[in-house]
Order: structure tokens, then sequence, then C-alpha cells
């Protein structure tokens, strides 16, 4: 597993957690959903207490907060094929979390109380919320990388550059608790269907936010994981090819479903998102690192 800081800078932004250059399929991204990757509620129970503290106050300024579950990030693992079989495969492993949760502890003004001092990721942050986060490097037919610049009502990086995305939703994966229906106790199957939702929502992220039909994206590549540092915030990173050029995305973004969440759509260069990655949240910085190992790799295949 690829664990290195893409950056000569000291106050990096963000950490590769994992690292994939010619990107993974469906069948090469594995899920382990277990309780066991669930947080761990901290020692401390003034620091706990804050938690609901830090909800209630956000609810009475904001009444339209929904707390939704999301997937915990609990780490992941890889291992290369063997025999005949050389493919390589990652498996995250996941636990369940919320809305509620991930504001009181992650966003929490003294969220790095709750972490642990420790090498190893998951215990580092095993008080923490971490909700996975996804994100999608679109390139349109034209060579171009889709930006958009977030609106200033949202809760996290108003007017920031991002790439398209938002989270994978238990919900659409059928969970709701560890506790599976009669008809869905086989684990190997629940992990399936988590596994594909990992996919699938990041192309519902991409038709909702920039408004292209998903009949215009390819299926996407599993490129790698990053953390911001700021508030340990992870993120998985998904290539995504679109048949449509920039000119048409740009048409198809003024009817987008998730519009709201965003003020513009960018159609640029590599070069340009470069230059737009300080205004990126340290995931996304992370994000566009990913894909820029992506683009070497393939050079590399190609000479």
């Amino acid at each position: 597993m690829e664990k290195k800081e893409l950056s000569g800078c000291s106050d990096i932004a963000y950490k590769i957690m994992f690292s994939s250059p010619l990107g993974l399929s469906r069948s090469q991204l594995f899920v382990d959903f277990d309780k066991s990757y669930d947080r761990i509620p901290h020692s401390d129970i003034n620091l706990e207490n804050s938690i609901s503290e830090i909800w209630d106050q956000r609810v009475q300024k904001n009444g339209s907060l929904f707390n939704g579950k999301k997937f915990r990030y609990g780490g992941c693992s890889q291992k290369s094929g063997d025999g005949s079989n050389q493919e390589s495969y990652v498996c995250l492993h996941l636990g369940l979390t919320d809305y509620r949760t991930f504001v009181g502890t992650n966003l929490n003004p003294s969220w790095e109380k709750f972490l642990v001092a420790s090498e190893d990721d998951p215990a580092q942050c095993q008080h923490t919320s971490s909700p996975l986060g996804n994100g999608a490097i679109v390139e349109t037919s034209d060579k171009k990388i889709v930006v958009l610049q977030r609106s200033n009502n949202v809760g996290e990086f108003p007017g920031h550059f991002v790439f398209p995305g938002g989270h994978p939703e238990p919900q659409d994966a059928g969970i709701e608790t560890h506790e599976y229906s009669k008809d869905s106790k086989d684990s190997e199957l629940v992990n399936k269907r988590i596994s594909q939702e990992m996919f699938d929502s990041i192309i519902r992220e991409v038709v909702e936010e920039i408004g292209v039909p998903a009949t215009s994206l390819s299926d996407p590549l599993f490129i790698g994981l990053s953390r911001r540092v700021l508030n340990v915030r992870p993120a998985i990173f998904f290539f995504i090819k679109c048949t449509l050029p920039s000119k048409e995305v740009q048409q198809l973004y003024s009817n987008a479903i998730d519009g709201y969440e965003s003020t513009q759509l960018y159609t640029v260069s590599m070069t340009e998102v470069e230059q737009m990655t300080s205004k990126m949240p340290g995931c996304h910085q992370g994000g566009f690192a990913l894909y820029k190992l992506m683009v070497e790799a393939l050079k590399n295949i190609s000479c």
C-alpha cells in the first residue's frame, strides 16, 4: 500500500492513503463491512458530550440539517493476484456512522482532541466519525477536466473548487444497521452490494451535480484514496471518461439536479486545475495528486 505525501510543502493539506495509478475496476475493489470498523467513543465524557451540543447548535441555525447514515472509513488493505491472475485487489474496511457524529467529531472546533497519537491511521482516527466521501476526475471528449465551484450555502468549504462527488450511501445499498434483514444475512452478499455502491454512487453524484446523462459516462476506475489533514476527512477518487465535449457539458450543467450545491462549472486543462488546487479542500487536492499519478503511469506505459 502506498502511503506518501506528494508535495514539497511543509503545510501539506492531504495525505495519500492508497494509490492505484492504473485504476481498479469493479471486480478489483472489495469491501469488508463490519461493526469493528465503527467509531469508538472517546473516554473524555466532556468531549463526547460536545458532539450533541455542536449538533444542536447547528440544527438551531439550520433546521434543514438531516442526520443521515454514512459509511465510516476504517482502513484499507491491498493484495496482488497469484498464479495466472496477476490483478491487484483492494479491500475497504467500512463501518457505519452518521452526519451528526461527523459534525460533532471531525468538524468539532476541538477535532484534534479526538485523535490518538499513532502512526496507524485507523488507530489515530478511531474516535472520529470519518465518513467516507467520494470524488471523480471527469474527463470530457476534448480532454478537459470538470471542476465545480461550491456555492456559499454549503456547510463545508463554501466558494472552493472541487471535483464532482459526495458520499456512497448506506441506504442505497440497503444498509440501515449492522443487523441485516433475514433475506440478506449472507455477509458476502452485503459486502458485494456495498462494493457496487462505491461505483454506483459516484456515477449518481456526477449525473446529479453536472447534469450529464449516465449513458455518456464510462464505468469508473478507482484510482485511490486521500485524506485531508484538516479534520482528517477521507475520500475515495475515481477516473471517469465522458463522451461529450466541454461545450455540451457546460450546457447540460444548467439543468443539474444538485446544481444548487455549486455556482459554476469549469472545463479546464490539467495545468489550469493545478492552478486551482490552492483553493481546493485537502482531500480534493489529494484527488488531483492521484490523477497526476495516473497520467504519469500511462505515459510510462506508452513510452
